[in-house]
């Protein structure tokens, strides 16, 4: 008697639907996770610009809206920074809620946390 190996057509077709799925998910949530590393990476040069250190709140924000600009942040605008000086260091940071509409109307929202200060 010769036994049978490999995977039933149920259990391909279950499969099949979970992938998709979960691409479908990652498709929808990678572009808000990119664009919050490249937000928290031009915080840091923003606050980590020598020209900055003296400089208004405006000045500031237009430094950030440039860096914004070239990297495409549309998430966060200059007028949405909370801007301080700790310790004689400036830094910027910004706390922002994104909705990511799934399928009808079910969706995901994430609330996203930055700062250009150095984590403890």
């Amino acid at each position: 008697m010769k036994l049978q190996r490999g995977f039933g057509l149920n259990t391909i077709m279950i499969g099949g639907v979970v992938v998709a799925l979960s691409a479908l998910l990652a498709m929808k949530v990678l572009p808000d996770w990119i664009e919050y590393g490249k937000l928290v990476k031009v915080l840091k040069a923003t606050a980590a610009d020598t020209s900055l250190k003296d400089a208004s709140v405006a000045q500031v924000r237009a430094a950030y809206a440039r860096r914004a600009e070239i990297d495409e942040i549309k998430s966060v605008t200059p007028q949405d920074l909370d801007i301080t000086k700790e310790g004689g260091e400036l830094v910027v940071a910004v706390s922002y809620a994104k909705k990511v509409p799934l399928f009808s109307n079910v969706s995901l929202v994430f609330d996203f946390e930055g700062s250009s200060a150095a984590k403890q």
